[in-house]
């Protein structure tokens, strides 16, 4: 009797933890759907530094421009973005190449002629694009995005006969979204 009893207890544990992974994946998007669209997008002033190596030191970057726009410049972003110009299955992960920072929005042109003396700016170049975007709940649907959104990218790529070329993320967190942005050529 203590033995089944036992069981049932690990049972309901087992079953827990299975829910509670269901109920985390559903909420940072790991079961969400990934729709491709063509549109024109671009033309966001960012606020970046360029990385060579791996794209797993973005967030530590990002972060950094973030905080200096903060708290030199008194400058509030509410979107990051990097744009990235290497694919990783293709290209040595210490030869990757990137742009890492934050989106600013809604300066005058003496602000961003004071923020161009001290930081590379630049803008996201304006034009089309293959679109999709992500939730954006946290550190864990940028992991799940990466999953998911990249190898359907690939093969809606491959299958649309669209070659390689930069892939820009912007992180929207007011929105609470992650939006791809591939630029298309044929």
């Amino acid at each position: 009797m203590k033995k089944r009893k036992t069981m049932s207890i690990l049972l309901i544990i087992i079953l827990a933890v299975f829910t509670l992974l269901l109920a985390g994946g559903a909420y940072y998007g790991a079961f969400s759907k990934i729709d491709f669209r063509m549109e024109e997008q671009g033309g966001e002033m960012l606020v970046y530094e360029e990385i060579t190596g791996d794209y797993s030191r973005t967030p530590a970057v990002m972060d950094k421009v973030c905080q200096a726009l903060l708290n030199d410049e008194k400058i509030a972003t509410t979107k990051g973005a990097g744009i990235y110009y290497d694919n990783p299955k293709k290209v040595e992960k210490s030869k990757l190449r990137s742009e890492i920072g934050c989106i600013v929005e809604g300066q005058d042109a003496a602000v961003l002629a004071r923020l161009s003396a001290k930081y590379k700016v630049k803008m996201i170049p304006r034009g089309r694009y293959l679109v999709t975007e992500f939730p954006h709940k946290g550190k864990m649907s940028v992991l799940f995005g990466i999953m998911k959104v990249y190898p359907a990218l690939a093969k809606y790529a491959e299958a649309n006969n669209l070659a390689d070329g930069p892939l820009t993320e912007i992180y929207d967190v007011p929105n609470k979204k992650i939006v791809y942005l591939k630029q298309v050529t044929k």
